[in-house]
């Protein structure tokens, strides 16, 4: 058996209402996960009209599939009648920013 085989994946932080606490913890798991540039600046906004390099195509698409994975995350640690209460959920940043807005600072 490998050491790899060894390790415990770490589970998700559940949102319990407690912003300060979780988002630290979740920002620690997505740092791990190496999605956390998602949450802060979201993904790379193109130009309509605007002709891309392949390379360029390349890194908008892996930044689309990183930002489900990171939304993914964010999903299973919180509730739905929570996530139901969020007016825009397109990206990671946008339902971090939410929680953000709704609930820091309250305990």
């Amino acid at each position: 058996m490998t050491s790899e085989s060894n390790f415990v994946q770490p589970a998700i932080p559940r949102f319990d209402g407690h912003y300060d606490h979780w988002s630290m913890l979740m920002e620690n798991f997505l740092r791990s996960k190496e999605y956390w540039s998602l949450v802060e600046t979201g993904i790379s906004a193109t130009v309509e009209g605007t002709d891309l390099t392949e390379g360029q195509k390349k890194v908008i698409e892996d930044q689309k599939l990183k930002d489900l994975k990171t939304k993914n995350y964010l999903f299973h640690a919180i509730d739905r009648s929570i996530l139901e209460t969020m007016l825009k959920k397109d990206t990671a940043k946008d339902i971090w920013d939410s929680l953000k807005q709704k609930y820091q600072g309250t305990s």
